[in-house]
């Protein structure tokens, strides 16, 4: 019975530590593709709006199949929700202009950001979740922030992908750590 206790968290963190590597390696491209696009919402800007709030949902899915009976269901199936809804906020924002795009984004940082706090408090134990529980909790001062530019001349997309560059590099560090506790587990 220790040893299925023993497995279960271990191959857990496994399972998240390559679903961080990915999230670390999609957010770096989008926050360089992003930025590239300069200031401009045009349809390449639109389209990778849209798109990081789909590949968050995506990511929850996995994270909730990978988790099994150690699932954090109501944080994930509401995060799928929240990423969902920001999508669509987000394609209709877009149509308004930059300021409504940064408030729909800063409400979606504000309330994923708690919900990534809670699991990441939830998943404790595993280890590399202090990053997690780091990055939630400034995603939501992050959130405040880009809804607090939207009404000024300082609105920018590249606000975005700085958060999303900074929010990758938690993924990694993470990533990294449960590498280390995967290995220790092991031996």
């Amino acid at each position: 019975m220790t040893a299925d206790l023993t497995a279960r968290p271990t191959g857990l963190a496994t399972a998240l530590r390559n679903l961080y590597y990915v999230r670390f390696g999609f957010a770096a491209a989008w926050a360089g593709l992003l930025a590239t696009t300069g200031a401009e919402l045009g349809p390449l800007a639109v389209t990778l709006l849209v798109v990081y709030p789909l590949f968050d949902v995506a990511a929850a899915v996995v994270d909730f199949r990978s988790s099994r009976e150690d699932r954090p269901a109501a944080g994930l199936y509401a995060n799928m929700a929240l990423s969902l809804l920001a999508a669509a906020g987000l394609a209709a924002a877009a149509t308004a202009g930059l300021p409504a795009v940064l408030r729909v984004w800063g409400a979606w940082a504000i309330t994923a950001g708690i919900v990534q706090l809670a699991v990441a408090i939830g998943r404790r134990r595993l280890g590399g979740q202090w990053p997690q529980i780091l990055s939630g909790g400034l995603s939501t001062v992050a959130g405040t922030a880009f809804i607090l530019q939207a009404g000024t001349d300082a609105a920018s997309l590249t606000s975005l992908a700085g958060y999303a560059a900074v929010g990758g590099v938690f993924f990694l560090v993470s990533a990294l750590r449960l590498h280390r506790a995967a290995r220790s587990a092991r031996t």
